[in-house]
Protein backbone atom coordinates (compact mmCIF):
# COMPACT_ATOMS: atom_id res chain seq x y z
CA UNK A 1 0.00 0.00 0.00
CA UNK A 2 1.39 3.21 -0.53
CA UNK A 3 -0.15 5.91 1.53
CA UNK A 4 -0.02 9.80 0.62
CA UNK A 5 -0.35 12.91 3.56
CA UNK A 6 -2.13 15.89 2.26
CA UNK A 7 -1.40 18.40 5.25
CA UNK A 8 -3.11 21.40 3.12
CA UNK A 9 -5.60 20.20 0.74
CA UNK A 10 -6.97 23.08 -1.50
CA UNK A 11 -9.16 23.65 -4.63
CA UNK A 12 -7.33 24.09 -7.80
CA UNK A 13 -9.37 26.91 -9.61
CA UNK A 14 -7.81 26.99 -12.85
CA UNK A 15 -8.09 30.12 -15.35
CA UNK A 16 -7.64 30.80 -18.83
CA UNK A 17 -7.34 33.80 -20.06
CA UNK A 18 -5.76 35.58 -23.67
CA UNK A 19 -4.28 38.24 -21.64
CA UNK A 20 -4.11 39.00 -18.08
CA UNK A 21 -4.37 42.93 -17.52
CA UNK A 22 -3.69 44.06 -13.93
CA UNK A 23 -6.07 46.49 -12.75
CA UNK A 24 -8.38 45.89 -15.60
CA UNK A 25 -11.42 43.77 -15.86
CA UNK A 26 -10.15 40.66 -17.15
CA UNK A 27 -13.00 37.77 -18.68
CA UNK A 28 -11.81 33.99 -18.75
CA UNK A 29 -12.02 31.59 -21.55
CA UNK A 30 -12.53 28.36 -19.87
CA UNK A 31 -12.25 27.47 -15.84
CA UNK A 32 -11.84 24.13 -13.55
CA UNK A 33 -12.09 23.43 -10.46
CA UNK A 34 -10.06 20.40 -9.38
CA UNK A 35 -9.12 19.02 -6.03
CA UNK A 36 -5.41 19.17 -5.30
CA UNK A 37 -2.43 19.19 -3.22
CA UNK A 38 0.77 17.00 -3.78
CA UNK A 39 -0.28 13.95 -1.78
CA UNK A 40 -3.75 13.87 -3.53
CA UNK A 41 -2.60 14.05 -7.10
CA UNK A 42 0.34 11.26 -6.56
CA UNK A 43 -2.54 9.39 -5.10
CA UNK A 44 -5.04 9.78 -7.76
CA UNK A 45 -2.39 9.19 -10.69
CA UNK A 46 -1.35 5.83 -8.44
CA UNK A 47 -5.20 5.18 -8.85
CA UNK A 48 -4.94 5.56 -12.44
CA UNK A 49 -1.77 3.66 -12.59
CA UNK A 50 -3.74 0.67 -10.76
CA UNK A 51 -1.45 0.47 -7.69
CA UNK A 52 -3.26 0.69 -4.47
CA UNK A 53 -2.90 3.85 -2.17
CA UNK A 54 -5.03 5.54 0.30
CA UNK A 55 -5.05 9.40 0.67
CA UNK A 56 -4.75 10.43 4.09
CA UNK A 57 -5.01 14.27 5.55
CA UNK A 58 -7.29 17.03 6.80
CA UNK A 59 -10.13 18.73 5.36
CA UNK A 60 -12.12 21.74 6.98
CA UNK A 61 -15.53 23.70 5.85
CA UNK A 62 -17.19 23.61 2.59
CA UNK A 63 -14.20 23.89 0.25
CA UNK A 64 -13.36 19.95 2.10
CA UNK A 65 -16.63 18.79 1.41
CA UNK A 66 -16.03 19.52 -1.99
CA UNK A 67 -12.82 18.16 -2.35
CA UNK A 68 -14.29 15.01 -0.82
CA UNK A 69 -17.11 14.83 -3.39
CA UNK A 70 -14.79 15.19 -5.96
CA UNK A 71 -12.25 12.65 -4.77
CA UNK A 72 -15.54 10.34 -3.73
CA UNK A 73 -16.36 10.60 -7.57
CA UNK A 74 -12.84 9.77 -8.87
CA UNK A 75 -12.68 6.42 -6.63
CA UNK A 76 -9.58 7.36 -5.06
CA UNK A 77 -9.76 6.02 -1.77
CA UNK A 78 -8.88 8.64 1.04
CA UNK A 79 -9.31 8.83 4.67
CA UNK A 80 -9.71 12.50 5.78
CA UNK A 81 -9.40 13.96 8.97
CA UNK A 82 -11.92 16.45 9.56
CA UNK A 83 -11.00 20.04 11.09
CA UNK A 84 -13.47 21.89 13.46
CA UNK A 85 -12.57 25.04 12.32
CA UNK A 86 -11.63 26.93 9.09
CA UNK A 87 -11.74 25.61 5.45
CA UNK A 88 -9.63 23.55 3.20
CA UNK A 89 -7.61 26.16 1.14
CA UNK A 90 -8.64 27.64 -2.63
CA UNK A 91 -5.65 27.70 -4.93
CA UNK A 92 -6.13 30.04 -8.22
CA UNK A 93 -4.04 29.42 -11.16
CA UNK A 94 -3.96 31.61 -13.74
CA UNK A 95 -3.33 30.66 -17.48
CA UNK A 96 -2.48 33.72 -19.54
CA UNK A 97 0.55 32.02 -21.82
CA UNK A 98 2.02 31.89 -18.98
CA UNK A 99 1.51 30.15 -15.28
CA UNK A 100 0.82 32.65 -12.41
CA UNK A 101 -0.02 30.90 -8.82
CA UNK A 102 -2.02 32.16 -5.61
CA UNK A 103 -2.15 29.71 -3.09
CA UNK A 104 -4.43 30.08 0.45
CA UNK A 105 -2.95 29.69 3.79
CA UNK A 106 -5.34 26.42 4.68
CA UNK A 107 -6.95 25.72 8.24
CA UNK A 108 -5.08 25.43 11.52
CA UNK A 109 -4.83 21.72 12.51
CA UNK A 110 -5.20 21.34 15.93
CA UNK A 111 -3.40 18.71 18.29
CA UNK A 112 -6.34 16.31 18.40
CA UNK A 113 -6.40 15.71 14.91
CA UNK A 114 -2.69 15.68 14.74
CA UNK A 115 -3.19 12.49 17.36
CA UNK A 116 -5.58 11.12 15.20
CA UNK A 117 -2.86 11.15 12.07
CA UNK A 118 -0.40 9.51 13.98
CA UNK A 119 -3.15 6.19 15.25
CA UNK A 120 -3.25 5.92 11.17
CA UNK A 121 0.17 5.98 10.98
CA UNK A 122 0.80 3.23 13.60
CA UNK A 123 -1.64 1.20 11.25
CA UNK A 124 1.14 1.23 8.85
CA UNK A 125 3.18 -1.87 8.00
CA UNK A 126 6.52 -3.32 6.47
CA UNK A 127 6.76 -3.04 2.88
CA UNK A 128 4.26 -0.04 2.76
CA UNK A 129 5.38 3.56 1.21
CA UNK A 130 4.51 6.82 2.85
CA UNK A 131 4.22 9.66 0.70
CA UNK A 132 5.34 13.24 2.37
CA UNK A 133 4.59 15.82 -0.49
CA UNK A 134 4.16 20.09 -0.16
CA UNK A 135 3.59 22.12 2.23
CA UNK A 136 2.42 22.52 5.39
CA UNK A 137 0.35 24.80 7.91
CA UNK A 138 1.85 27.05 9.88
CA UNK A 139 2.01 26.06 13.52
CA UNK A 140 3.55 22.67 12.77
CA UNK A 141 7.23 21.91 13.12
CA UNK A 142 9.68 21.98 10.21
CA UNK A 143 11.01 18.37 11.36
CA UNK A 144 7.18 17.25 10.93
CA UNK A 145 8.32 14.88 8.39
CA UNK A 146 11.39 14.02 9.73
CA UNK A 147 9.43 12.89 13.16
CA UNK A 148 6.96 10.76 10.69
CA UNK A 149 10.40 9.13 9.42
CA UNK A 150 11.87 8.29 12.30
CA UNK A 151 8.37 6.96 13.95
CA UNK A 152 7.86 4.28 10.73
CA UNK A 153 11.66 3.31 10.46
CA UNK A 154 11.26 0.83 12.64
CA UNK A 155 8.27 -0.92 11.11
CA UNK A 156 10.22 -0.81 8.00
CA UNK A 157 7.80 1.84 5.94
CA UNK A 158 9.56 3.38 2.81
CA UNK A 159 9.64 7.36 3.08
CA UNK A 160 9.02 9.25 0.04
CA UNK A 161 9.22 12.85 0.27
CA UNK A 162 8.55 15.93 -2.05
CA UNK A 163 9.63 18.91 -0.34
CA UNK A 164 11.77 21.83 -0.23
CA UNK A 165 13.59 23.94 1.92
CA UNK A 166 14.38 22.90 5.47
CA UNK A 167 11.28 20.37 5.30
CA UNK A 168 13.68 18.19 3.07
CA UNK A 169 16.98 19.09 4.39
CA UNK A 170 15.35 17.80 8.13
CA UNK A 171 14.32 14.41 6.56
CA UNK A 172 17.54 13.51 4.92
CA UNK A 173 19.30 12.25 7.75
CA UNK A 174 16.06 9.86 8.64
CA UNK A 175 17.21 7.79 5.23
CA UNK A 176 14.40 8.63 3.12
CA UNK A 177 13.78 5.80 0.54
CA UNK A 178 13.21 8.74 -2.15
CA UNK A 179 13.71 12.42 -2.48
CA UNK A 180 12.21 14.22 -5.46
CA UNK A 181 13.55 17.54 -5.77
CA UNK A 182 12.93 19.70 -8.90
CA UNK A 183 16.03 21.52 -10.39
CA UNK A 184 15.16 25.13 -8.64
CA UNK A 185 14.32 23.31 -5.31
CA UNK A 186 17.59 21.28 -5.33
CA UNK A 187 19.90 24.38 -6.66
CA UNK A 188 18.54 26.32 -3.75
CA UNK A 189 19.23 23.89 -0.84
CA UNK A 190 22.87 24.60 -2.03
CA UNK A 191 23.07 28.05 -2.70
CA UNK A 192 23.52 27.44 -6.55
CA UNK A 193 21.61 27.59 -10.11
CA UNK A 194 21.62 24.49 -11.60
CA UNK A 195 20.84 24.02 -15.21
CA UNK A 196 22.50 20.57 -16.89
CA UNK A 197 21.70 16.94 -15.72
CA UNK A 198 25.86 17.25 -15.14
CA UNK A 199 25.64 19.86 -12.54
CA UNK A 200 22.00 18.18 -10.79
CA UNK A 201 23.94 15.06 -10.72
CA UNK A 202 26.44 16.57 -8.79
CA UNK A 203 24.26 17.96 -5.76
CA UNK A 204 21.72 14.99 -5.76
CA UNK A 205 24.87 12.80 -4.95
CA UNK A 206 25.65 15.23 -1.89
CA UNK A 207 21.96 14.74 -0.92
CA UNK A 208 23.19 10.89 -1.02
CA UNK A 209 25.77 11.63 1.31
CA UNK A 210 23.16 13.73 3.76
CA UNK A 211 21.22 10.59 4.00
CA UNK A 212 18.75 10.26 0.52
CA UNK A 213 18.33 6.59 -0.93
CA UNK A 214 17.54 7.27 -4.49
CA UNK A 215 17.17 11.14 -5.55
CA UNK A 216 14.75 11.93 -8.53
CA UNK A 217 15.24 15.37 -10.22
CA UNK A 218 12.43 16.55 -12.13
CA UNK A 219 13.78 19.09 -14.49
CA UNK A 220 10.97 20.76 -16.50
CA UNK A 221 11.36 20.69 -20.52
CA UNK A 222 15.06 19.56 -20.00
CA UNK A 223 14.03 16.19 -18.64
CA UNK A 224 14.39 13.63 -15.62
CA UNK A 225 17.24 12.94 -13.56
CA UNK A 226 17.42 9.13 -11.24
CA UNK A 227 20.92 8.92 -8.77
CA UNK A 228 19.74 5.85 -7.62
CA UNK A 229 20.47 3.73 -4.41
CA UNK A 230 22.53 1.37 -6.47
CA UNK A 231 25.16 4.62 -7.32
CA UNK A 232 24.65 4.50 -11.01
CA UNK A 233 22.81 7.90 -12.64
CA UNK A 234 20.30 7.81 -15.18
CA UNK A 235 19.02 10.83 -17.49
CA UNK A 236 16.30 10.80 -19.71
CA UNK A 237 15.31 14.14 -21.91
CA UNK A 238 12.13 15.31 -22.00
CA UNK A 239 9.65 14.25 -25.15
CA UNK A 240 8.78 16.82 -27.53
CA UNK A 241 5.14 17.74 -27.67
CA UNK A 242 2.47 20.84 -27.14
CA UNK A 243 2.88 21.66 -23.05
CA UNK A 244 -1.15 22.16 -21.86
CA UNK A 245 0.04 22.59 -18.52
CA UNK A 246 2.83 21.73 -15.67
CA UNK A 247 0.25 21.40 -12.82
CA UNK A 248 0.90 18.46 -11.20
CA UNK A 249 3.63 16.80 -13.27
CA UNK A 250 5.69 16.52 -10.62
CA UNK A 251 3.18 14.84 -8.81
CA UNK A 252 2.86 12.39 -11.69
CA UNK A 253 6.24 11.54 -11.68
CA UNK A 254 6.81 10.91 -8.54
CA UNK A 255 3.75 8.95 -9.10
CA UNK A 256 4.91 6.93 -11.73
CA UNK A 257 8.19 6.56 -10.24
CA UNK A 258 6.74 4.64 -7.16
CA UNK A 259 4.31 2.97 -9.34
CA UNK A 260 7.55 1.42 -11.26
CA UNK A 261 9.46 0.30 -8.64
CA UNK A 262 6.41 -1.75 -7.19
CA UNK A 263 6.23 -3.38 -10.15
CA UNK A 264 9.77 -3.54 -11.54
CA UNK A 265 11.86 -3.08 -8.81
CA UNK A 266 14.25 -1.29 -11.35
CA UNK A 267 15.58 2.05 -11.06
CA UNK A 268 15.35 2.86 -14.93
CA UNK A 269 12.11 1.96 -15.81
CA UNK A 270 11.08 3.40 -12.36
CA UNK A 271 11.97 6.86 -13.61
CA UNK A 272 11.16 5.71 -17.42
CA UNK A 273 7.23 5.17 -15.89
CA UNK A 274 7.82 8.76 -13.65
CA UNK A 275 8.77 10.37 -16.98
CA UNK A 276 5.76 8.51 -18.70
CA UNK A 277 3.60 9.90 -16.20
CA UNK A 278 4.45 13.23 -15.92
CA UNK A 279 4.55 13.62 -19.91
CA UNK A 280 0.89 13.07 -20.28
CA UNK A 281 -0.03 15.44 -17.47
CA UNK A 282 1.92 18.27 -19.20
CA UNK A 283 0.41 17.46 -22.61
CA UNK A 284 -3.22 16.13 -21.90
CA UNK A 285 -3.01 19.47 -18.85
CA UNK A 286 -4.93 16.52 -16.38
CA UNK A 287 -3.11 13.99 -14.40
CA UNK A 288 -1.89 11.09 -15.75
CA UNK A 289 -4.16 8.54 -16.79
CA UNK A 290 -3.01 4.70 -17.08
CA UNK A 291 -3.33 4.01 -20.63
CA UNK A 292 -1.49 7.23 -22.22
CA UNK A 293 1.13 6.25 -19.79
CA UNK A 294 1.48 3.04 -20.45
CA UNK A 295 2.05 3.62 -23.99
CA UNK A 296 4.56 6.52 -23.57
CA UNK A 297 6.09 3.73 -21.19
CA UNK A 298 6.77 1.01 -23.92
CA UNK A 299 8.04 3.51 -26.56
CA UNK A 300 10.49 4.58 -23.98
CA UNK A 301 11.66 1.20 -23.42
CA UNK A 302 11.69 0.35 -26.94
CA UNK A 303 13.79 3.34 -27.99
CA UNK A 304 16.15 3.02 -24.51
CA UNK A 305 19.56 2.53 -26.07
Amino acid sequence: MIYTITFNPALDYHVHVEQLRLGEVNRSTSERLISGGKGINVSTVLHHLGVETTALGFLAGATGDMIAAQLADSGVPVDFIRLPEGSSRINVKLHAGQETEINGTGAPITPAAMELLWQKLDATQEGDTLVLAGSIPSGLPDSIYCDMAERLRPKGVRIAADAEGELLRKILPCKPFLIKPNHYELGDLFGVRLSTAREAERYARKLQDMGAQHVLVSMGEKGALLVGKSGKACFLRALQGKAISTTGAGDSMLAGFLAGWERYQDEEKSLMLGLAAASVSVFSGELADGSRTQEIFDYLCRNRK
